[in-house]
């Protein structure tokens, strides 16, 4: 984790020159596009003392020197860059940033490139910038990293798909160690296209729009916590399920759920794992966090309730064992994944039901919890369920998306640096008190740092959910969110059948999940607290920023619903706990269009299942292949998920042999279990195989650092330290928008109704009536809405609602 930042600036020697003019580029040639691939014609403009077509870029606090040298692979001469001394940031030589040198490209095409190298450092990676004609020029991304060479090496790699809005691409070598690298014979050629054909197996829904089946077997338990395994098999947490009668009885449980077998293993669980906080451990285990120690009392004297105990599922035995307490409760609290393999964890309600300003700090080298004097304390509260997202330098970013009520003062959005211990707000989140139970995503690739934050609501305002979506690209030196896409809209039932959403009606409890083709599949969600649930899927495309409405799970998924990646690349959907207290026990699986499109490519070999940061690992496909990645398995809960994460693997094809280039930096891919997925020119993707990127042993092997660039270095928000110590944060018992005055604490009748209800005795029957909430003794002697005029103790009776 890096403790430190110091704030620096991208510098590129004539990259941003004034009245730098771009020709209209033109189709690539087949050959080489790099011109002075050998450095052999010296610089044209006098005093320039780079080669023709060549420039020095970097940026950061380093020593460094650039030199011509006639230690050449072919001809007279090469480039030697040299760092001698490094605090932070890099070097690199840099096809010029021009119209005359740097190579054009076409959107959707893939380019090979080759260039021979001799380095004394493994701190060498083959990096591009590409030029977008409106924005200029912008990082794109590291492709490979370069092993030490005492000899000359070649090293070729295969880019991305170009992106939309892209028109020319610069690349050369950057140095991010102390050492040399010696760089020559540079080549960049067009990949030809090897689109297989088109066709569609379906029916010309299905390749559109994919779709949803119901399964015949129902999942056995009140899941609401869905954790894929790395055997592929799924653990879903129930533990008492939101239901007081199991709560009371004891009877906590959890499932093994087997995709292939389409079984179910019911699990002993030691405690109420209800509303816990769950991540995947490097090892594949699965850390659980905390729980549900009381459901709130009717007369308001205390709320839900976190206790302090930590546990650890193995999918090998399928067991919990219990590890050290935390040092507070977390009811709800968050859980993130850092790149040593260390989670930290925030917010969450405490055990006196106060909220919880403790951040716990679980360390992967001593396999427990760390003591509160050896973490890190700011005394903030994060709220409950916070999506913290890991930045590829180490800092978190909080997206706004939470669950319950408004979100954390301020702009809503923040960038939290453990080491620094700083808070910086982060602005442009739209309405950020309605984004109660909205979903947040790291975009696929990770490599491109860019959030997407979908919908929400407010459980205690309840307006009509929103379709607001925002975007945040963390490269940018002071990152802000702008407005998205306005969310699709389906059909909501509010007590007069199914209708089309109107206005500026969207969902709150949205379930997102990355898929394999590079999109992201939106699903779920309902219009109000526990009620009124919205039928409506899309597919967002991250390159041009839209999304395409798809087929809609059948099944109602609101509150303690999970949607989620499987390795067959389906989506599975679970759970839905309206206010009556009912729940659904029906599971659907999604079917995307890409499974329509054809024969699925395999992979047919993994030389190796066990990778380090910085390495090569091959592979063997059937057929060609247009890219690689490791998609990280979900461990999701209440919409929220922010160790979900598409890490690239740029490729270098030989044949049916592709060697697979891992990132250097454990920020951009925590160490852990992941699906490997191979996709087609046409998005089909492979059934995915599992491989373990820096286990335990591993993390002090790998001899490269990793190449983090000064990404978000200058946020300009409003910046905060440690707060003055305190114990707590004050928390109304009405938290999670329910009055308990009525019913058992499993049913939720919302402290304030849907703005279509009106304010009468009779009106709020009605919609109560409408949404099968069934008899409602009232508990004790008060009745703040209304509902038990004849004070009978019984809610909504007939004496209730005469004349009412």
């Amino acid at each position: 984790m890096k403790l430190h930042r110091r704030r620096t600036a991208l510098v590129g020697v004539g990259a941003l020159t004034a009245g730098l003019l771009l020709t209209v580029p033109q189709p690539a040639a087949a050959a080489n596009l790099v011109k002075n691939p050998g450095f052999e014609t010296a610089a044209l403009g006098a005093g320039d003392d780079m080669p023709y077509c060549w420039e020095k870029s970097g940026w950061g606090d380093n020593d460094f020197a650039f030199e011509t040298t006639g230690d050449a692979h072919s001809g007279a001469k090469a480039m030697k860059v040299t760092l001698s001394r490094r605090v932070d940031g890099d070097r690199k030589a840099l096809i010029t940033e021009s119209a005359e040198c740097a190579p054009v490209v076409s959107v959707g095409k893939q380019y090979d490139l080759s260039l021979w190298y001799k380095s004394t450092t493994p701190d060498t990676s083959l990096t591009l910038f590409r030029h977008d004609p409106a924005a200029g020029w912008q990082y794109w991304t590291d492709l490979k990293t370069l092993d030490l060479a005492a000899g000359w090496t070649r090293a070729t790699v295969r880019t991305p798909e170009v992106p939309a809005g892209t028109d020319r691409i610069t690349w050369g070598v950057s140095v991010y160690g102390t050492g040399s690298a010696t760089t020559d014979d540079y080549a960049m050629e067009q990949v030809p296209d090897t689109l297989p054909p088109a066709g569609c197996t379906g029916t010309q829904a299905q390749c559109a729009d994919g779709s949803w089946q119901v399964l015949p077997t129902q999942n056995p338990v009140r899941s609401m916590h869905s954790v894929v395994l790395n055997n592929g098999k799924v653990l879903l947490i129930a533990g008492s399920g939101n239901s007081e009668e199991n709560f009371a009885a004891g009877t906590f449980t959890s499932a093994v759920y087997d995709p292939a077998k389409g079984t179910y293993k019911v699990v002993p669980t030691p405690k109420d794992m209800f509303c816990a906080g769950h991540v995947q451990l490097q090892d594949g285990r699965v850390l659980v966090m905390s729980g549900n120690l009381a459901y709130p009392a009717a007369d308001g004297s205390h709320g839900y309730e976190g206790y302090k105990d930590s546990y650890v599922f193995d999918p090998a035995t399928e067991t919990y064992s219990r590890t050290n307490d935390l040092n507070d409760g977390h009811w709800y609290p968050s859980a993130t994944e850092l790149g040593n393999g260390d989670v930290i964890s925030f917010g969450g309600l405490r055990e006196d039901s106060t909220g919880s300003v403790t951040t716990e700090y679980w360390s992967a080298a001593e396999q427990q919890w760390l003591p509160l004097w050896k973490v890190n304390q700011t005394w903030s509260y994060w709220g409950l369920y916070p999506s913290m997202i890991l930045m590829q330098d180490g800092r978190l970013f909080y997206t706004g998306s939470h669950v319950f009520g408004n979100n954390i003062p301020g702009t809503g959005a923040a960038i939290y640096d453990y080491g620094a211990n700083t808070i910086t707000q982060v602005p442009g989140l739209q309405d950020k008190d309605v984004r109660d139970q909205s979903a947040s995503v790291l975009l696929p690739p990770a490599q491109d740092q860019r959030v997407l934050t979908i919908g929400g609501g407010n459980i205690d305002a309840n307006p009509d959910a929103n379709r607001l979506t925002d975007v945040i690209d963390l490269k940018e030196a002071n990152p802000s969110y702008v407005a998205g896409p306005p969310l699709p809209q389906g059909t909501v039932d509010l007590g007069n059948g199914p209708q089309p959403e109107t206005g500026g009606q969207g969902k709150m409890y949205v379930s997102a999940v990355l898929l394999p083709d590079g999109s992201v599949l939106e699903t779920g969600g309902a219009l109000h607290n526990r009620a009124n649930p919205v039928h409506e899927s899309s597919i967002y495309d991250p390159g041009q920023g839209t999304f395409d409405p798809v087929a809609a799970d059948p099944e109602a998924r609101g509150y303690h619903s999970s949607s989620f990646l499987l390795p067959d690349g389906r989506v599975m959907s679970t759970g839905d706990n309206p206010g009556n207290g009912t729940w659904n026990h029906n599971v659907s699986i999604y079917t995307p269009p890409y499974l329509y499109k054809g024969t699925r490519p395999t992979i047919t070999s993994v030389i190796d299942t066990e990778w380090t940061y910085g390495d090569t690992q091959r592979i063997t496909v059937d057929r060609p292949i247009a890219k690689a990645e490791l998609i990280r398995p979900a461990a999701v809960t209440h919409s929220s998920d922010p160790n979900q994460r598409f890490v690239d693997l740029p490729l270098s094809v030989d044949g049916n042999n592709v060697d697979l280039n891992v990132t250097s930096n454990p920020n951009l891919a925590p160490p852990g279990w992941y699906m490997l997925f191979a996709v087609d020119a046409n998005g089909v993707p492979s059934v995915a195989k599992w491989v373990h990127l820096q286990g335990p042993a591993a993390l002090s092997a790998s001899d490269a650092s990793a190449h983090v660039h000064s990404f978000a270095d200058a946020p300009a928000g409003k910046v905060t330290g440690p707060g003055k110590k305190r114990a707590a944060q004050p928390v109304s018992s009405t938290v999670s928008g329910c009055d308990r005055h009525y019913g058992s604490a499993n049913v939720c009748v919302p402290t304030v109704f849907p703005p279509q209800v009106k304010r009468t005795t009779a009106a709020r029957c009605g919609w109560l009536a409408q949404n099968d909430y069934g008899r409602l003794e009232v508990n004790g002697a008060d009745d703040p809405l209304r509902l038990d005029p004849d004070r009978d103790g019984i809610a909504c009776g007939k004496g209730d609602v005469r004349g009412r």
